[in-house]
């Protein structure tokens, strides 16, 4: 069963997110049949790095709200990634595109990193408070993950990998996916935003049902002695 998420480097909820994600396949009986794919999606396409520019400042004019509305905006996302294990520096995060670093990640998954490059690009992002812009950054992140620093340089400094996220962004279009994280599970079931843990268990419950049926099998000459017309009770039970 493969399970696709769309997500951006720069939304502090989709890392949020992404951890639930895992705490609910970590529990599930069958992850060792799902593939999780990530996908690309840019809250921003225009955005860049503007040095002295903080997340509160850029947060504050992008909602029309007060500085000090936006810190307190991101000091209650803070509380929310500290929930799950994650620790964020909203007030050293720096701003900046996301088109390289998602590029990075289906150079990554060629090589069989993307799960690595991904986790490592929003620690890099939210925790260390890194500029994602930074191609010289990107290609120590992919040499940190196993990947050849020169050759993730030499993608960096071309065009390559640009249409696969366009590709991504164009089939997020299709869906209607407005916003991420958005996961899509087993090509049916969709979750939107970064859900209580117990909703991605429901999620993977139906999906993992949806897509491996129950078949009921009869074999006559496999009855005993409390088997009778093609079902068995329980010792003591009544028919």
């Amino acid at each position: 069963m493969k399970v696709e998420i769309w997500s951006d480097f720069m939304c502090p909820f989709c890392y949020i997110g992404k951890r639930r994600f895992e705490s609910a396949l970590e529990q599930f009986p069958h992850k060792d049949q799902v593939e999780v794919v990530y996908r690309s999606f840019e809250l921003d396409p225009n955005a860049s790095y503007k040095p002295g520019v903080s997340m509160d400042e850029l947060l504050a004019a992008k909602y029309g709200m007060s500085v000090e509305q936006a810190k307190a905006a991101n000091a209650n996302v803070t509380q929310q990634a500290a929930s799950v294990g994650l620790t964020y520096h909203m007030d050293r995060v720096i701003p900046a595109n996301s088109f390289d670093a998602h590029r990075l990640v289906h150079f990554a998954a060629q090589h069989g990193k993307m799960k690595d490059m991904t986790e490592r690009l929003f620690r890099a992002y939210f925790t260390d408070a890194e500029n994602l812009e930074d191609k010289n950054l990107l290609a120590d992140l992919a040499a940190e993950v196993g990947l050849e620093q020169e050759q993730a340089m030499a993608v960096l400094e071309s065009d390559a990998f640009q249409s696969e996220v366009r590709a991504d962004e164009a089939a997020a279009t299709k869906l209607g996916i407005r916003g991420v994280p958005f996961f899509v599970l087993g090509g049916k079931y969709a979750v939107s935003g970064a859900q209580p843990l117990e909703v991605f268990t429901d999620a993977l419950d139906k999906a993992y049902r949806e897509a491996n049926p129950l078949v009921m099998v009869n074999e006559s000459d496999s009855n005993d002695g409390m088997c009778a017309d093609g079902s068995c009770d329980l010792p003591g039970s009544a028919k």
